[in-house]
């Protein structure tokens, strides 16, 4: 096991994909691993140890279903960092309420603006999928498998 992949142990592997990024998140609730697949996408970006927290922003997500909520989040990250030109490391999950009319929560989302002297470029992630998407919600772990499109 590589040193990078013992500090992430536990919370997201990268798996076997022939031109995307296949991903699977960890976590002992939804939160948690709904964090863990934000850090990933941003993992597939640059190193995040190096990303600084001192820019704290507040971002709320809805959808009908989890799995549309788990894209519609990371989508959302994405979107964000590229019009504005900001990279994320730490993510927490809050409000998080399970409805009839479907899935909504709050998050606070801590970063700093891209600086290419600080921030190595891995590889740019083009957009989230539904492809080969899965949820998977035991008493206490949850698993989330989903594509980045690079």
């Amino acid at each position: 096991m590589s040193k990078d992949e013992a500090k992430f142990e536990g919370k997201f592997e990268f798996l076997e994909h022939t031109a995307d990024v296949y991903v699977r998140t960890h976590g002992q609730s939804m939160e948690e691993a709904y964090e863990n697949a934000a850090l990933s996408m941003f993992e597939t970006m640059t190193d995040t140890d190096k990303i600084g927290q001192n820019q704290e922003e507040t971002v709320e997500v809805e959808a009908e279903d989890q799995y549309a909520l788990l894209y519609n989040w990371l989508e959302a990250l994405l979107v964000k960092s590229e019009t504005e030109g900001i990279l994320y490391s730490k993510f927490k999950i809050g409000n998080w309420k399970e409805t009839d009319d479907g899935f909504k929560f709050k998050a606070k989302v801590w970063g700093e603006k891209f600086d290419a002297q600080k921030h190595p470029q891995k590889v740019a992630v083009k957009a989230v999928t539904y492809h080969r998407m899965v949820i998977i919600r035991e008493k206490d772990r949850v698993v989330l498998e989903f594509i980045l499109d690079i």
